[in-house]
């Protein structure tokens, strides 16, 4: 059964994996001229909390394209370019990027989504980030 993430900064988020961990918060920041609006998911672990489920809108003038948006993520999570392995990930809402526990796309110029999860995650990823869409009567 499905499981609705809701609506964060104009995005629904259908589909939260099955495991995902119930505790729900929500985030605001800013960093190097974009803002981050963004949704956790989370679960109490012997060691304290782990983070299950990230879902991030992006929004700044530097998000222009797909690349720019790959540009800073790459610096946003300390990411050697060279090293990190990318493969088109086509999404209804726009051209978007994959390795194996994040998804991003570009919304249109100044606005993108990512979507990060955890290795026990991984395979419900694609499913997780194409579920994630423009929320009706909202415009991105």
């Amino acid at each position: 059964m499905d499981r609705d993430g809701g609506t964060v900064d104009g995005f629904h988020i259908g589909h939260v994996p099955p495991g995902v961990g119930d505790e729900v918060s929500d985030f605001a920041s800013e960093w190097e001229d974009v803002r981050l609006t963004s949704r956790f998911w989370e679960r109490p672990t012997a060691d304290g909390h782990q983070v299950d489920l990230r879902v991030h809108v992006l929004r700044g003038e530097r998000l222009a394209d797909l690349d720019a948006v790959r540009d800073f993520l790459t610096e946003y999570h300390e990411r050697d370019p060279a090293q990190w392995r990318l493969t088109e990930f086509p999404h209804g809402d726009g051209p978007g990027l994959t390795d194996d526990v994040q998804a991003f796309w570009l919304v249109g110029p100044g606005v993108a989504v990512t979507v990060l999860t955890t290795p026990e995650f991984a395979e419900a990823l694609a499913a997780t980030a194409l579920a994630v869409r423009v929320a009706p009567d909202d415009v991105a």
